[in-house]
């Protein structure tokens, strides 16, 4: 039976792409639904239906500020049907995440700045075609923004990042998704005490570990800044990176800080480095895959997220009762390879750092400075981060939707050469309400022997999931919980004979 494709436009209606990704799991998982997406209509988002096999004639017309439905269905019954609820989801706000719906909702970043003209910061998530002029007019006016939306141009990023700098702005972004501004977290973020201790992070699930692995130890946060993962490259130059350490160094809040990034290059290492030895601060470097900077005398370099916060806490550790070695003793002997299946693209990266150090030959989709790409070759461990473009084109994040991995996760557990699994479950605002849950519910289903499981939740207990709920239900599923990801490596480390630390 042919399927039938169902395309409706709406026009000037906006809805950010959390809320069109949760909306088309919805639909997709419908009765004699196949496939569904709700996307602004974007050229690069009508790239990806067509692709998906979700747009017809009907959809021609649409422009960028559209919104498009787009299903594919068994039925022409099925479709209408579907295609129903999709236009019911949309027109609820309650739905929509809108709260009250007879709140006024400002429709331009003039008109929300001339209603609340004592707010310093505005957060653009609007598809990348339009950000960088919605960014514009935000510091024409003198504001500060950060920049939730990806796939901006290269060279319009680094033109945002000059007039903003000449105009005394900072730029967190593009695809900046992690900030804790004056204790508010903001997208992806996490619940953790206020303190003394400031991050700067080129990425986003670094500093929601190292964030909340500081809150863990006692400690708090003063502020922590997103640059987006794109400006410690040479075309950006650090442009944000150095601004925001330049802020972070004139807070008087701020004791000590961490600066987290993939290695840089070194001209911009240089230009980085060269700012922190003008502060007055201390610093903790954690250039992840980078074990070789010569750092000024008010800094130290860290090869790791944990490192970083056991740093910055200036204390022995993070979990004094966990002891990796005990624990991977106690496993059943470990003889096939390590499979890695991230949410966070950091805590990827730190996991390549730990098993490379280890002499152990790895491969991935993210690779760090000395890995493989990722490879079909089963003499590689592999290490993959879902939360990648290729994974999450046309569908949310992981982080959003934990069954996004499940595919995953189904080709790992029956692929008889992996004999051990590292996963993470990162929560906090933005994060699925129920990630471990959803995870559980899933290995439930499951027959037949499994891989050792391994896990970590990057988290607090002031998170709305709570971070011991989501322990307990890993635990309890038989799934080993490891304080940090950098502990549940050593774990899989000592599995496989290696001597960890």
């Amino acid at each position: 039976m042919k399927a039938t494709v169902i395309n409706e436009i709406r026009s000037g209606l906006y809805l950010d792409s959390v809320s069109l990704m949760r909306i088309s799991r919805t639909i997709a998982g419908l009765e004699g639904v196949e496939e569904a997406a709700l996307m602004m209509a974007s050229p690069s988002n009508r790239q990806i239906m067509a692709n998906a096999g979700l747009l017809n004639s009907s959809s021609d017309g649409a422009g960028g500020g559209d919104l498009i439905v787009g299903i594919r269905a068994q039925s022409k019954n099925a479709g209408e049907e579907a295609l129903a609820e999709a236009v019911r989801l949309l027109d609820q706000p309650a739905e929509r995440g809108a709260g009250d719906a007879n709140q006024w909702q400002p429709h331009s970043v003039r008109a929300a700045l001339k209603a609340a003209p004592e707010h310093q910061l505005v957060l653009i998530s609007v598809p990348g075609d339009f950000a960088v002029s919605e960014a514009r007019k935000a510091i024409n006016q003198g504001r500060h923004v950060m920049i939730f939306s990806d796939n901006v141009d290269l060279a319009e990023e680094v033109a945002l990042k000059k007039e903003a700098r000449d105009k005394g702005c900072l730029v967190m972004g593009p695809d900046c998704g992690t900030a804790i501004i004056n204790g508010t977290p903001l997208a992806f973020a996490n619940v953790v005490a206020n303190g003394n201790i400031g991050i700067v992070g080129a990425s986003g699930t670094g500093i929601q570990e190292v964030s909340c692995l500081i809150d863990v130890g006692g400690k708090g946060i003063s502020q922590a800044l997103g640059v987006g993962g794109r400006d410690l490259k040479d075309a950006v130059g650090g442009i944000s990176t150095l601004m925001a350490i330049d802020a972070l160094d004139r807070d008087v809040d701020t004791r000590h800080i961490v600066i987290i990034s993939k290695p840089p290059s070194h001209e911009v290492t240089k230009k980085v480095l060269e700012c922190v030895n003008a502060s007055k601060k201390s610093f903790t470097i954690c250039f992840l895959g980078s074990d070789e900077c010569e750092l000024p005398d008010n800094a130290r370099l860290v090869t790791t997220l944990r490192g970083a916060a056991l740093d910055a806490l200036g204390e022995d550790s993070v979990s004094d009762d966990f002891d990796a070695v005990a624990i991977a003793s106690s496993l059943p002997e470990v003889t096939g390879k390590i499979r890695g299946l991230y949410t966070g693209g950091t805590l990827c990266a730190e996991a390549q750092v730990m098993l490379t150090s280890a002499g152990e030959a790895v491969s991935s989709n993210a690779a760090i400075p000395g890995v493989q790409g990722l490879s079909d070759e089963k003499k590689t461990h592999k290490l993959i981060d879902l939360g990648a473009d290729e994974y999450t084109k046309g569908k949310p994040h992981p982080m959003i939707d934990p069954s996004v991995r499940f595919d995953a996760f189904t080709e790992t557990l029956a692929d008889k050469s992996v004999g051990l699994v590292l996963l993470d479950v990162v929560i906090g605002y933005g994060s699925h309400d129920d990630p471990a849950g959803q995870l559980v519910e899933f290995l439930s289903n499951g027959t037949g022997d499994r891989p050792v499981l391994i896990a970590s939740v990057t988290g607090t207990e002031l998170d709305p999931q709570v971070r011991s709920r989501q322990l307990g239900k890993l635990e309890q599923a038989g799934v080993i919980v490891a304080p940090s990801n950098a502990d549940a490596v050593e774990v899989a480390l000592g599995a496989i004979g290696k001597s960890v630390r």
